[in-house]
């Protein structure tokens, strides 16, 4: 079984070329239907609900989710079946319940939310994923430096996201076997308003996606021109 990761897309604020890159990734490394596929988080911005500064030229929040469902139907057809991780970004509508003091019982599955197959996505606090080689946890982030999160873990493997500027592999060798944590990028656009906060920084986005291949891990770049469209190739 191969393992194909992406993350951080934050809908409607993705990369215009990032589903034309992991239909690349997918047929360069002939993923099929059998194989696995999981989100680890921030698959929506919700930037109109944050609990930070929203700017007011983004789109207000209806108009925000009616984007970043259209984005969701798309990333469906590549993606029928898809694991999905509950994250800062994307839970935000339940983040946003238990702070205004609602019970669950008056919001609508997430599924039904985004009108995505609820039996083919699913949605998970952590997954963990065992195959012949291993057993890999996946989650949307637990530390900024993923091998500390892989040696307190010790699975075979570690797979986190949340972090749009790192994009790493590190190893450790343990008694009994090398392991290791992976941070995989994002699939922003960086120039979007929603992601101005970061212009500032020294570190910027890195975006891509990983995969996991008879047990070793690979991170896969998403190489841009200078204008910022994907070069085309992986």
């Amino acid at each position: 079984m191969k393992i194909l990761c992406i993350s951080d897309t934050h809908y409607p604020y993705a990369h215009q070329d990032h589903l034309h890159f992991l239909k690349e990734v997918k047929s360069k490394y002939k993923f099929s239907p059998k194989d696995k596929y999981i989100m680890t988080g921030d698959e929506l911005d919700y930037s109109a609900l944050s609990f930070h500064d929203s700017d007011p030229d983004l789109p207000n929040s209806t108009k925000e989710l009616e984007l970043a469902k259209e984005d969701i139907k798309k990333l469906e057809k590549v993606f029928p079946k898809l694991d999905l991780l509950n994250s800062n970004h994307g839970s935000m509508v339940y983040r946003k319940r238990k702070f205004h003091g609602f019970p669950q019982q008056v919001l609508k599955d997430y599924a039904d939310i985004l009108e995505v197959n609820n039996k083919n996505w699913k949605w998970h606090d952590s997954l963990i994923v065992k195959d012949k080689f291993g057993s890999y946890y996946f989650t949307h982030n637990m530390n900024a430096d993923c091998l500390k999160s892989a040696q307190a873990l010790n699975y075979e493997g570690y797979v986190q996201s949340h972090y749009h500027s790192r994009f790493e592999l590190k190893y450790f060798s343990s008694p009994e076997a090398l392991r290791w944590g992976m941070t995989i990028g994002c699939l922003i656009n960086k120039d979007s308003l929603a992601f101005a906060y970061s212009r500032v920084n020294i570190k910027r986005p890195v975006l891509g996606c990983a995969v996991i291949l008879e047990g070793i891990p690979q991170l896969i770049p998403m190489v841009l021109e200078k204008g910022g469209r994907w070069i085309g190739k992986i």
